[in-house]
């Protein structure tokens, strides 16, 4: 069959991989976001699906968006059957989803139709689930509300980040797509609509959510720091200086008894020497990094800045 991937993230170059492996796959066309100016120098930088595309010599597109007549003569010129996107980034107009013969399939890090858009992975571990996985979909035109093709579960220890957990899903996605892409094309999987009274709807996140509020369970911000790794992460302010909390633990609640939320205080754990007292107990602090500086355990920090203990963040 051929087939166009949309992707950008270094997380869905394993899905490319497995897709120009398979033995009845053809990809004619890789689609990836134009090269953007990174780091210091303002030098452009390729995103990962684009450099690896190139090692595996597959052709490379990279319009700025999907709207324009001369960008959607070139994807039909491909007379792809099937689309594959995977954290594309890119919007896909009416006239591309009806563009292959066998529609635009999408790979969702949660089990549709909870956690549809912008930040699955992250809702799902902010918000305590237990079970999580990835959706294959039939896009149309809606936020993720295109019928199902396959799903595949994956359960919650309560100890994932959000990068390592994308990765996984995406991982585990494209060995879902590979079971699934034949039966697919070939008529013998059928979709099934998403049940839209049982779907959740995630937000974009913003750095602010990353904000540690000291007024709320120790539990959700331990999830909270979790959920935003690598970013926002999980950050605070002390003596005018932004503070990322980069591991940190729920502790007993008698250690922070008097305490107001905010508090800085004393713990007996030799790993986690220092917490901060929340509504219903104390945040353990295992590892910091104190803006400009370099991530440090917690014990070190605190032999460089004794007076952290008793601050009020």
């Amino acid at each position: 069959m051929r087939l166009v991937f949309m992707g950008t993230p270094s997380f869905v170059v394993p899905v490319l991989d497995g897709l120009f492996a398979a033995e009845n796959v053809q990809v004619v066309g890789v689609y990836t976001p134009p090269d953007r100016p990174r780091g210091r120098g303002r030098s452009p930088e390729m995103p990962p699906v684009k450099a690896r595309a190139i090692e595996l010599g597959l052709d490379v597109y990279q319009p700025e968006s999907l709207r324009s007549q001369e960008v959607q003569a070139e994807l039909n010129a491909l007379k792809a059957d099937v689309f594959v996107v995977a954290a594309y980034g890119r919007l896909l107009p009416p006239p591309v989803l009806e563009s292959p013969s066998h529609g635009c399939l999408n790979l969702h890090p949660s089990l549709l139709p909870r956690h549809r858009g912008p930040s699955p992975v992250a809702t799902a571990i902010e918000e305590g689930d237990t079970e999580t996985g990835v959706t294959l979909m039939l896009l149309d035109e809606g936020m993720d509300t295109g019928p199902l093709v396959a799903q595949r579960s994956y359960p919650l220890s309560s100890h994932e980040t959000a990068d390592g957990l994308t990765e996984t899903l995406f991982r585990q996605g494209g060995e879902l797509l590979l079971e699934s892409l034949s039966g697919w094309v070939e008529g013998r999987l059928e979709a099934r609509p998403q049940e839209d009274a049982l779907a959740t709807v995630t937000r974009k996140l913003e750095r602010s959510d990353g904000q540690a509020d000291w007024n709320v369970a120790a539990a959700a911000l331990e999830r909270r720091a979790r959920a935003f790794t690598p970013w926002p992460g999980l950050f605070t302010q002390w003596e005018g200086a932004v503070i990322k909390l980069l591991e940190v633990s729920v502790s007993p609640s008698e250690a922070g008894a008097g305490g107001s939320p905010g508090q800085v205080v004393s713990l007996t754990d030799g790993d986690t020497p220092v917490g901060v007292v929340t509504s219903d107990g104390v945040l353990g602090l295992k590892t910091l990094q104190l803006e400009g500086r370099r991530a440090q355990p917690a014990a070190e920090f605190l032999r460089r800045h004794p007076q952290f203990i008793g601050s009020q963040l």
